[in-house]
């Protein structure tokens, strides 16, 4: 009796992520990514620091290589209390260029939008770009952001984010795969509404004045009365959109992350966000009816499609019934490794996978719903950071900064 439905549903949140997006954008043309030129308002980049070592000074060095105007950009570095040596290696990246990077550090540990809040109220700039620790940027990144500020009501524009450590291990491989599809479909339907509901803290710009309007909800986020410091990056967009105003993103904006090379660090990093998945979604109940109805009817189905796949996967070995659809989903995971391969083949070796390694997901994904998604619903008052431990980024991932 449920068959049909469950059925229904997958469908609809496969069209909407993967086709319907794509044929919108499609329609919309050069317009879909509409830019601005000349506008070069006064930028200062924020990356919020904790336990990344050495390699917030490469991150720094990759900023201030920006093809910006350097007498409208500068860098503060803000340090939520590391335990490791990462606050020095921030101080020494303000010593070394002098008036264009700043190293603050938090009066305790009170996470990342906090410490973020912080650092705005030291900035004075018109748009602030928000950059992770371990990100490495690519020189036209920040003038293509502040490119998309072609609306006043456009408030916060986020950039792609992808792999610098593509070629590690089969992980690393599986998720460079992930990364594509989650950036060149995923957010097409968002995107065409000017409601992308998440953009990525490792790299997006906001006018500052939005976050200074927001900053006492910013300030405020518990769960059952305890602060919680995830999903700070998905909250922020949600409340942009919910005072009204519009989100963006746009593929031109390139910064590498380094992903996880271990399975525990990776689950890790999914936990994380399958709890700040679960908040979003119950948080945005109150106000998602107020956004086009289609993004709506999208949120709303994503919502369910969360909650139900792990019921459906656990009634699916009950019934030995697991092996069929695990069948299913490695042809479909072979389909997207082809339209993988193909969306990538203008690319160097050194930036993309084979596209097999999409099937890899088959075994992840199993997982990740069975027992992260439940362990995510039963730990949502967290308040850890869960931080990776990161090695500093390659030389060939921060030459890639300057093609």
């Amino acid at each position: 009796m449920i068959v049909f439905p469950i059925t229904l549903l997958f469908t609809l949140v496969f069209i909407n992520r993967y086709f319907g997006g794509l044929l919108l954008k499609k329609l919309k043309g050069q317009a879909f990514d509409r830019s601005t030129q000349g506008y070069e308002p006064t930028v200062t980049v924020i990356i919020p620091l904790f336990n990344e070592g050495e390699g917030i000074y490469h991150t720094v060095r990759s900023l201030l290589r920006q093809d910006y105007p350097k007498e409208k950009l500068n860098i503060i570095v803000v340090d939520d209390c590391s335990r490791d040596d990462s606050f020095r290696w921030a101080k020494r990246a303000e010593r070394h260029f002098p008036g264009r990077v700043r190293a603050i550090q938090n009066p305790y540990n009170m996470g990342k939008r906090r410490g973020i809040n912080n650092a705005v109220r030291h900035a004075r700039s018109e748009i602030i770009v928000s950059v992770d620790s371990d990100v490495l940027v690519h020189r036209q990144a920040v003038r293509r952001l502040i490119a998309r500020f072609t609306d006043p009501k456009i408030a916060a524009v986020g950039g792609r984010v992808c792999v610098s450590n593509p070629h590690e291990n089969w992980l690393t491989r599986m998720q460079t795969i992930k990364y594509f599809f989650g950036y060149e479909y995923m957010k097409n339907l968002e995107n065409y509404f000017s409601t992308v509901m998440c953009l990525s803290g490792c790299l997006t710009a906001y006018r500052r004045h939005v976050l200074v309007e927001l900053e006492p909800i910013l300030e405020d986020r518990s769960v059952a009365g305890v602060p919680i410091r995830y999903g700070e990056d998905r909250f922020l967009t949600r409340q942009i959109l919910k005072a009204g105003y519009r989100t963006r993103t746009t593929l031109d904006a390139v910064c590498w992350t380094v992903a996880p090379n271990t399975l525990s660090k990776y689950f890790a990093q999914q936990l994380r966000w399958r709890r700040s998945n679960l908040i979003d979604f119950f948080g945005g109940t109150s106000h998602v009816w107020r956004l086009h109805p289609i993004v709506a009817l999208h949120y709303t189905t994503l919502f369910a499609v969360e909650a139900s796949y792990p019921v459906i996967l656990a009634h699916n070995l009950v019934y030995g019934v697991f092996w069929g659809f695990a069948a299913f989903n490695i042809a479909v995971l072979a389909a997207f490794g082809v339209t993988y391969g193909l969306g990538t083949r203008h690319l160097p070796p050194a930036q993309r996978v084979h596209p097999l390694w999409a099937i890899a997901m088959a075994a992840i994904m199993p997982v990740t719903y069975l027992v992260i998604t439940p362990l995510a619903f039963f730990t949502l008052d967290s308040s850890s950071w869960e931080t990776r431990s990161h090695t500093p980024p390659t030389p060939a991932a921060i030459a890639a900064t300057t093609q």
